[in-house]
């Protein structure tokens, strides 16, 4: 069979890893993006997204010739969307021809000389054929691995592409798998036909399950307070009356609690989930905890023939109840691909880190200095008061200042706004200090700007009830009630 030569400009179905193909175009890659190291591969962006990958040419097929296969294998709506907008664009790119060949002799040769000229990077007419009045598709869980996607704003032309663009390599050491806003999840996930089962349902576990549910898993709850489970079976999951009773009706499970001893009763105590484990039974914990307990429930859960995969997760009660969390998962990979429509309903990123105790230990390291940074804020807010200047003004400077972050912002508005929404108690951020000063005593590492945060904590939280919400404690009066 000769080979296909492709070019700028061509229409092609481009596939991504295990992911079916999908129509787009190949484009010129912006300057200062390099091109990956090893087989040849085509920059191409995807219609009905604004998504674009480097793809590799063995994964290329030209798009007229394999059009009618690939509409067979691929019935779904955003598929469709964009088999519309390829059909669309050829329809305007082949008036624009016709246009261009009736202005003059000079001009008309000109244009009749020259193959199609399909758009180039900023793609101004296929952006028109979209409904002004409809929400742009950003994004298809067929494309959450690996992508290079444009940011949700318009940036400006002179703003480098590093900031425009969001880069996932598809060989890493790590892999992940990339959703879009929760705009464009909502409605184009395709969940698993696997029986979901979830325990814990507090700040984090309800959030988390509430958006399961809402993208069509068939999910069975469980939690040590019962009545938190009446709100869930009313949106349609069904009860467990043990942890031992979920794990052994559902493919999946679940488990989001609040420290390590709660991660081991629920396994290992009475009517526990390793009671319920089977050969092929999955058990995944998002719980925060130590590495040595991921090993321990690692070993139990396998000795009985299951599968176990830890996947915590960073990000705040509200990014939960929005889907947005990035999800940190290490353990065994077939439970992690398995997973993938749950992930992708839960979060916006997740990261696959190789053998279990990996993600615990990154998601201690994160919330070290997440806590530790926290814990610095507080002080500066109390120093500033002390020293005659605004606090105010201290944190408006904070957010527009080198240090500003999504976080930062975040966290300030909430203080100048008196927002205090109870969102991350204050005992389980002096928990993952403590778990990540131990973690890093085992190593011989000394951490002691976490151990002063942790002694900030401490002092404060002898003051506060240990519900508190952790933001309260950056504001003066709070701190020296």
């Amino acid at each position: 069979m000769a080979a296909v030569h492709l070019r700028i400009g061509d229409l092609v179905w481009g596939k991504l890893g295990r992911y079916p193909p999908w129509p787009g175009k190949i484009v010129s890659p912006p300057k200062d993006l390099k091109k990956p190291r090893g087989k040849k591969c085509h920059f191409v962006k995807f219609f009905g997204t604004e998504d674009h990958a480097w793809i590799k040419v063995e994964q290329l097929k030209p798009y007229h010739p394999h059009k009618e296969e690939m509409i067979k294998i691929n019935k779904g709506k955003r598929f469709q969307q964009a088999v519309d907008a390829v059909e669309d664009y050829l329809k305007k790119a082949k008036g624009k021809e016709q246009n261009s060949d009736g202005k003059g002799d000079s001009k008309g040769k000109k244009a009749s000389n020259k193959p199609l000229k399909i758009l180039e990077e900023d793609d101004e007419d296929l952006s028109a054929l979209k409904d002004p009045s409809e929400k742009p598709v950003k994004d298809d869980p067929h494309f959450h691995h690996f992508l290079l996607s444009q940011s949700e704003k318009p940036a400006s032309s002179m703003e480098p592409i590093s900031k425009r663009l969001k880069i996932i390599e598809e060989v890493t050491g790590s892999t992940s798998i990339q959703a879009a806003d929760s705009t464009a999840i909502n409605g184009s996930i395709t969940p698993t036909d696997k029986r979901i089962g979830f325990l814990g349902l507090g700040l984090m576990g309800s959030g988390i399950v509430s958006n399961l549910l809402k993208m069509g898993h068939v999910v069975t709850v469980w939690n040590r307070t019962a009545e938190k489970c009446d709100l869930f079976i009313q949106e349609g999951a069904r009860l467990g009356r043990t942890p031992a009773e979920v794990a052994s009706m559902c493919d999946i499970t679940f488990s989001c609690v609040s420290d390590p001893k709660a991660a081991r009763d629920l396994v290992l105590g009475p009517s526990g989930v390793l009671q319920g484990i089977r050969p092929g039974k999955c058990y995944i914990e998002m719980s925060t905890v130590d590495p040595e307990t991921i090993t321990e429930l690692s070993q139990v859960i396998t000795s009985r023939g299951g599968r176990f995969l830890e996947a915590p997760v960073a990000g705040s009660q509200q990014l939960s109840n929005d889907g947005m969390l990035v999800i940190l998962a290490a353990g065994d990979r077939t439970v992690y691909e398995d997973c993938s429509s749950c992930f992708q309903a839960m979060g916006k990123t997740s990261f696959f880190l190789g053998e279990a105790g990996n993600a615990a230990r990154m998601m201690l390291i994160l919330n070290m200095v997440q806590g530790s940074f926290m814990a610095t804020i507080a002080e500066g807010l109390t120093l500033a008061q002390a020293t005659g200047q605004s606090q105010q003004t201290f944190l408006d400077i904070l957010c527009q200042g080198q240090m500003a972050s999504t976080f930062v912002d975040q966290k300030c508005q909430n203080i100048l706004q008196g927002n205090f929404k109870p969102d991350y108690y204050l005992k389980h951020i002096q928990k993952d200090l403590r778990l990540a000063i131990s973690m890093g005593d085992m190593a011989n590492h000394p951490t002691p700007m976490a151990a002063a945060a942790n002694e900030v904590l401490l002092s404060l939280s002898i003051r506060m009830t240990l519900k508190s919400e952790f933001k309260s404690l950056l504001l003066f009066k709070t701190l020296n009630s």
